[in-house]
């Protein structure tokens, strides 16, 4: 006996399976492009595209990677952005890059990219890594990268990178987002504007105002 099969139940299967496909790995490219419209009037998650009769190589291009960036800072180091807003031809793509560079001792201090993972190589010197998990575990989980040493930080978790030897180091990060954001934790804390209330921040740290006082005169 031939079985016969409900045709809603097939469609509501179809349709489960193609939301999966949607959530797990993202909405397919519908263009061969979409290069950023960056002065574009009309606000949408991202941005719109240009005019491809418009779109010419340098929309895809950026130069200046070899540029030693300026670590002559506090921290002693200094990350130059390729994001969307760097190189428009990015748009859509899900995919940017960052060059990091560090003074001896300089260090990229912790903080999350909100929208991104990342993956870091280094291609000078030596940099200690880590990054932090979620609670209830709070696992710090580090180590020490060589030249050709390549580390991946998981999406939104705290991290950060420290030059551990004598010379400059300098890594290349890519980053699964156009426009990964980032926040720095030192700064996201006690230099927002308007600033979070004193007595939540000494309270948050068990700490007397004077010291938050101090710290968000710092930032």
């Amino acid at each position: 006996m031939a079985r016969v099969f409900d045709p809603f139940v097939i469609l509501s299967f179809v349709f489960i399976f193609s939301v999966s496909m949607v959530t797990g790995q993202g909405q397919a490219p519908l263009q061969d492009f979409c290069v950023a419209d960056l002065k574009g009037p009309v606000l949408v998650n991202g941005y719109t595209c240009k005019n491809p009769h418009a779109v010419q190589a340098n929309d895809f291009y950026y130069g200046g990677l070899h540029i030693r960036g300026n670590t002559s800072n506090p921290m002693g180091s200094k990350v130059t952005l390729v994001y969307v807003q760097q190189l428009p031809g990015l748009n859509t793509l899900g995919i940017s890059l960052a060059r990091v560079d560090f003074a001896p001792e300089g260090l990229n201090p912790p903080h999350t990219h909100p929208r991104a993972s990342e993956i870091i190589t280094v291609l000078e010197g030596s940099l200690e890594v880590g990054f932090i998990t979620s609670n209830p575990e709070n696992r710090h989980i580090t180590r020490v990268l060589c030249k050709g040493d390549v580390f991946v930080f998981p999406k939104n978790l705290v991290h950060y990178q420290r030059n551990t030897g004598n010379t400059n180091a300098i890594a290349i990060s890519a980053l699964s987002s156009q426009n990964p954001g980032v926040m720095p934790i030192a700064n996201v804390i006690f230099g927002p504007k308007p600033e979070i209330a004193t007595d939540i921040l000494a309270k948050t740290f068990q700490a007397n105002d004077d010291v938050i006082l101090d710290l968000q005169k710092n930032f």
